[in-house]
């Protein structure tokens, strides 16, 4: 196992296609650091990938709320929560490699002078049709920070 750090920067990239290179590079025990959170882009329709969303803000349990599962509305934690669907994560494995995923919302100041990667395969292309930010997405489901 390597206990390499990767510096990843999210904006701009698909949401899914960045989540699934993360999810390789954490499976092989890299320690990755994702920032700019809000600026991930979701692909498709904007009105109906909201709606999408909301959709899965409803469901709830009938029989206690206890067991109703959690609704992120951060972008950050939606993207973490996406990367941790692509792990195996009731496995040893996949909990020990979902602890190395940090993403942040923004860049903080300790991390301004560190180089960092944006996978090739990620990138957004054919910006702006059909796309809608993640930090756009959280504001719609009712998070109150801000998108810069």
């Amino acid at each position: 196992m390597s206990s390499e750090v990767v510096y990843i920067d999210g904006a701009g990239t698909i949401m899914g296609r960045l989540a699934s290179v993360i999810a390789k590079m954490l499976l092989q025990g890299k320690k990755v650091y994702v920032f700019n959170a809000e600026k991930i882009l979701i692909s498709g329709n904007r009105r109906s990938v909201i709606e999408e969303w909301k959709q899965k803000l409803e469901i709830t349990s009938i029989v206690n709320p206890v067991h109703t599962p959690k609704h992120y509305r951060r972008p950050d934690r939606i993207f973490r929560r996406v990367v941790r669907g692509m792990l195996p994560f009731r496995k040893p494995k996949g909990r020990t490699a979902f602890k190395n995923l940090i993403v942040y919302h923004g860049l903080p100041e300790e991390f301004k002078n560190v180089s960092l990667y944006k996978p090739e395969e990620a990138i957004a292309r054919g910006f702006p049709t059909d796309y809608i930010m993640l930090g756009e997405l959280a504001r719609e489901l009712g998070w109150k920070g801000d998108v810069n």
